[in-house]
């Protein structure tokens, strides 16, 4: 059974991992800067927050929090604000060396606060897993199943990005392009965040 709905839920694992959002340009920003190890450590950060999204949701809190108002609000403005100050942080790395801004925990760090501050996680999963896995499924592995296979998408994914960024990286970010592409990625936070707050 559990095998039926992998294979059925394989082209939405798919369609989610290709879609662009925040995950993308943090994973690219960060394979630009430190290279591509760089970028796989902001693809680890970002596996985690969603494997802890899967978890919270096999224990109801995710589906409290898609059902509160109040909590999904708080939630919602948390997430807005992680965003925004992530591209702040770009603009502000627009104008610094490349050598001192970089660090390699920053690089996981941004990974996983920008996968736990997406609410629309939590959502995704509260939304998507009683669809596939049924009143009678066994909830647990096929939850996991679900999220490690998003992960797996993900990885692949995200890492093809990271190595393509990470050949392009030498003196590109310290170029006038790279420091535009840190403006054009903090825009692009920024205006996530503000979408999630509105939204």
């Amino acid at each position: 059974m559990i095998a039926n709905m992998l294979w059925a839920f394989i082209p939405i694992a798919a369609l989610v991992t290709i879609t662009p959002g925040a995950a993308t340009a943090m994973v690219i920003r960060s394979a630009l800067r430190g290279g591509w190890r760089d970028g796989v450590r902001t693809i680890a950060g970002n596996s985690i927050g969603v494997i802890a999204w899967a978890l919270l949701s096999i224990a109801g809190i995710s589906a409290l929090v898609a059902a509160s108002e109040i909590a999904f609000l708080a939630l919602k403005l948390s997430g807005a604000a992680v965003l925004v100050w992530l591209g702040i942080q770009s603009f502000r790395r627009a104008g610094a060396p490349v050598e001192v801004t970089e660090r390699r925990g920053n690089a996981f760090r941004d990974g996983l606060l920008t996968s736990l501050a997406n609410p629309k996680l939590a959502v995704f999963f509260v939304a998507l897993f009683p669809q596939f896995i049924g009143e009678r499924g066994d909830v647990l592995p096929a939850a996991l199943a679900m999220a490690a296979m998003i992960v797996c998408f993900d990885f692949i994914w995200y890492s093809t990005l990271a190595v393509l960024a990470g050949r392009a990286k030498a003196g590109f970010m310290a170029s006038r392009a790279g420091r535009w592409f840190e403006r054009v990625t903090g825009t692009v936070l920024v205006a996530l965040g503000l979408r999630v707050a509105i939204d």
